[in-house]
């Protein structure tokens, strides 16, 4: 069956019950946790807008693993298919997507987008309906490790932030000189969970951050944030922000002619800021928890070479965003295992075979996926964290470029 075909059925096999109850402001559902769900992957991912790419690499790395599956049978006898719907980086989107892909489409499982803020907004939705969630970008520690204790159903085969602020924080400790480090964040929901973490990370080895600033999307002046952290004295600065605006900030360090010898950064810098920064990206190191480019073990290439194929790409530097490739495909993966281990499409039944699977993906060896715990909804675990750098318009491995 086409692809197009595959979601005309499921267009006309929606949920007839389908109901949103709107009472005194709360959104609840009809018990649809009991029904048979629909062999379908949903997502909310930004198609459109400044981090289009993000959502593209989570299609990509999604609509591969569906296809290797589907070669093979599918699940249970049943093929997937995969329904991305776009939330333009925009919260409200992202709730009417959730809604829509587990009332309207009643799809057994969905992966989360790129966005943080549009993954908070998710966490009340997700348990409203009683859908699997499995992140496979956003990295904020709150979307996974909720505040009530009580998320039961948001898993995340991704970075979490409060390990990637520790692993951030070791690398920029150990090339500091002065130990005197500065952070800058955006004003999001992504930006504003990662500052604590850092913070912390900082203060279990000791030390505080010389300066702490912060930017609103679409920024463009960064000038008084960036001379109170050169007036501070910092060598190294971590920098929690997307590719727009990390653009930015290398411009204005170059303007004010201030280049900490130290720039380390979350993966939000691993879209396109080599080319719209040019060789002012050079040497800003970038976590990631896959890198494409560079020598690749033989499951790599393989999958490589499926996305060269499907989407026309000439080489692995023409990725961009590919943690959310390579994070997505393992993910789609581990839902498979978990529907395979619950023997139906029953959602509660999936997600309690989540802690049953154990999978050897791209990114990391998941034994076993998850735990029960929240701490440990999320899969990739910190020794799995990889560095890459900007160099010449291109990310690579750190060890194929001229820094340390």
């Amino acid at each position: 069956m086409s692809k197009r075909n595959q979601l005309f059925l499921y267009s006309t096999k929606r949920i007839l019950i389908k109901t949103l109850v709107v009472a005194s402001g709360v959104i609840t559902s009809v018990s649809l946790q009991a029904q048979q769900a629909e062999p379908c992957i949903g997502a909310s991912v930004p198609l459109t807008g400044a981090a289009s790419f993000g959502g593209e690499a989570i299609k990509m790395g999604a609509e591969i693993a569906i296809d290797e599956i589907n070669a093979k049978g599918g699940v249970l006898g049943k093929k997937l298919a995969f329904m991305p719907y776009d939330d333009s980086g925009q919260p409200p989107k992202g709730v009417d997507n959730v809604r829509r892909i587990a009332l309207s489409d009643n799809c057994i499982a969905m992966l989360g987008g790129y966005h943080s803020g549009v993954q908070l907004a998710m966490r009340d939705p997700v348990a409203q309906v009683g859908i699997p969630y499995v992140g496979t970008t956003a990295g904020a520690t709150a979307i996974i490790e909720q505040e009530n204790g009580q998320n039961k159903w948001m898993f995340r085969v991704s970075a979490k932030d409060k390990w990637v602020a520790q692993f951030l924080v070791e690398q920029a400790v150990t090339r500091s000189k002065n130990k005197k480090v500065a952070l800058l964040y955006e004003n999001t929901g992504w930006g504003n969970g990662g500052k604590p973490d850092v913070e912390a990370a900082m203060k279990a080895k000791g030390l505080s951050l010389v300066s702490l600033e912060t930017f609103n999307w679409n920024d463009v002046d960064m000038t008084p944030q960036l001379l109170r952290v050169k007036d501070a004295g910092a060598d190294t600065v971590i920098i929690w922000a997307l590719d727009r605006e990390g653009n930015q900030i290398l411009r204005g360090m170059d303007k004010i002619g201030y280049r900490p010898a130290n720039i380390v950064s979350a993966w939000g810098l691993a879209g396109n800021l080599g080319e719209i920064a040019g060789k002012l990206s050079n040497g800003v190191l970038v976590f990631q928890t896959y890198i494409w480019t560079g020598k690749l073990d033989p499951k790599g290439e393989a999958v490589w070479k499926k996305i060269q194929a499907k989407y026309k790409l000439n080489t692995p530097q023409d990725i961009k965003m590919g943690s959310g490739i390579a994070n997505s495909y393992d993910a789609v993966y581990i839902i498979a295992q978990a529907i395979t281990k619950a023997g139906s499409f029953d959602r509660t039944k999936v997600r309690d075979a989540l802690f049953q699977v154990n999978y050897d993906g791209l990114v990391a060896k998941y034994e076993p996926a998850f735990e029960k715990t929240q701490e440990r909804q999320d899969a990739i675990l910190p020794k799995y964290y990889k560095l890459s750098a900007w160099h010449d318009g291109k990310l690579l491995p750190l060890s194929e470029t001229p820094y340390k």
